[in-house]
């Protein structure tokens, strides 16, 4: 019987050495988006970073993120343009108050850069989504930075409005040991 938990006990702690687990961080993380509104580029931000991520850059196939920002938090430095932009036209907070963002696969494309495969929910839909990101080691923890373009209208954001459809998204997510 002590064998059997010895050996369960070690392997327990293989598992946690080889699938270490990241928390998101506020300090240091932002998630902003630039977009087009007549013309003129209109830049914004999310905040309340919550989820789990498990990054190891020597055994990727263990790696995975689980991420969501407080749709409630849009900043674009206007609070009447940020009050319209919570309502149902747009974000609509009340029923969708989370975006997230889950992985279904990261690859390394090269040292110290990876690919994010995944999927993007926001408003009630979900899509597929694929971009590149850097993770630079920070202390205890990782430094994940990456852009990518989406279109707002595949996520029923917006309706037809004089805000352009594309926009960019670019996130820098602190995480240290959960």
């Amino acid at each position: 019987m002590k064998k059997i938990m010895m050996i369960m006990l070690l392997l327990t702690c293989a598992a946690r050495i080889s699938y270490a687990q990241y928390k998101p961080v506020e300090q240091g993380s932002a998630l902003k988006f630039t977009i087009k509104n007549l013309g003129f580029g209109v830049d914004g931000s999310f905040s309340g970073f919550e989820g789990t991520i498990n990054f190891n850059p020597q055994n990727l196939a263990v790696s995975n993120f689980d991420v969501t920002v407080s749709a409630t938090t849009v900043n674009t430095d206007n609070s009447l343009r940020d009050e319209h932009l919570k309502g149902d036209g747009y974000f609509d907070v009340k029923n969708y108050p989370r975006i997230r963002m889950v992985s279904a696969q990261i690859t390394s494309i090269k040292s110290g850069t990876y690919m994010f495969n995944g999927q993007l929910m926001m408003k009630g839909k979900t899509k597929p989504i694929k971009f590149p990101f850097e993770a630079t080691q920070s202390g205890d923890g990782f430094v994940f930075k990456g852009s990518f373009k989406m279109n707002r209208k595949d996520f029923g954001i917006g309706g037809t409005s004089t805000v352009s459809d594309e926009l960019e998204v670019m996130i820098n997510v602190t995480a240290k040991k959960a």
